[in-house]
């Protein structure tokens, strides 16, 4: 099947469309590419993923991603996958990357960077935002193909198919959300793929979002900050480099207090890492956050 693309040109960049024929676990597979004008080589991909059967594509208008990608010469790709229909829609089966919906993804990339005139789009780094569903695709997407992901984030998701990662998978940075006001089964479950994977040392962080529901609220611009320390300590223009877990710091949510890892004691809690002295207060002024009153 010949794939179609289509160009149009922004003030501030270019758009290509993409698509996938329906495949194993999937229904629709729809991608957006934007590339900041000018930009003669990308160095990684920030990849938008939106909630449940959503059409992420037109995230990649969304201001705050594209002044970040301008800052830091990327391109965004938005995603607009869906499930065929099936008796619980509410578990969504294109979230489970390694049955097809990866690959279309990653055939979709290629595709791209074939139009666009930008190769590298097929072998460069991955940075993964989601929301909700969004979130586990991105999980399930850095435990199978974690060589091609500098960092992801979880952000109040629900239905998960995969608990333990891999030793790979783990030394990928990640950033979790919840919302104290969230459902608690979907706390609950992300607490649970979070600890376990902490407890066997993964850099891997969480944020619980004080008042809360099931909404980014402002989680969009701590992973901003989030992905930038990411990029300076991942990127060097090889193979993205591994982190050491003793660089980074340990932060514990019950005293919301952060110490350097090297040398600290092995925590009897789940405790999170954090890349940076910078990541680590940022993850402190996130404690205190509290949803305004509507």
């Amino acid at each position: 099947m010949t794939l179609a693309f289509f160009l149009s040109h922004t003030v501030s960049g270019q758009t290509f469309d993409a698509k996938q024929p329906p495949g194993n676990n999937f229904d629709q597979a729809q991608f957006r590419l934007w590339i900041p004008e000018g930009l003669q080589s990308i160095r990684a991909i920030l990849v938008l993923v939106p909630g449940s059967n959503g059409d992420g594509r037109g995230q990649v208008e969304a201001q705050l991603w594209r002044d970040f990608a301008q800052e830091q010469g990327l391109a965004l790709v938005g995603l607009h996958m869906t499930d065929k229909m099936h008796e619980d829609m509410f578990i969504e089966h294109y979230v489970d990357v390694a049955n097809g919906s990866g690959e279309a993804f990653l055939r979709a990339l290629e595709q791209l960077g074939e139009a666009s005139g930008h190769p590298e789009i097929a072998k460069a780094p991955l940075l993964l935002w989601g929301m909700s569903a969004g979130g586990e695709f991105n999980y399930e997407f850095a435990l199978w193909r974690p060589h091609r992901v500098a960092a992801f984030v979880v952000n109040k998701g629900g239905i998960y198919y995969s608990a333990l990662a891999s030793t790979e998978a783990r030394q990928v940075p990640g950033l979790f959300f919840i919302g104290t006001e969230d459902l608690a089964f979907r706390n609950d479950i992300i607490r649970g793929i979070y600890s376990i994977n902490r407890r066997a040392h993964a850099l891997w962080a969480l944020i619980e979002q004080t008042g809360v529901d099931h909404a980014v609220a402002g989680s969009d611009q701590i992973a901003v900050d989030f992905y930038r320390e990411v990029l300076q300590q991942r990127l060097d223009g090889g193979p993205l480099k591994k982190l050491d877990i003793e660089d980074g710091f340990f932060c514990d949510p019950d005293t919301v207090s952060c110490v350097p890892a090297a040398g600290a004691d092995s925590p009897r809690e789940p405790v999170s890492w954090l890349a940076t002295e910078a990541l680590a207060k940022t993850w402190r002024a996130a404690q205190s956050f509290t949803a305004p009153n509507e």
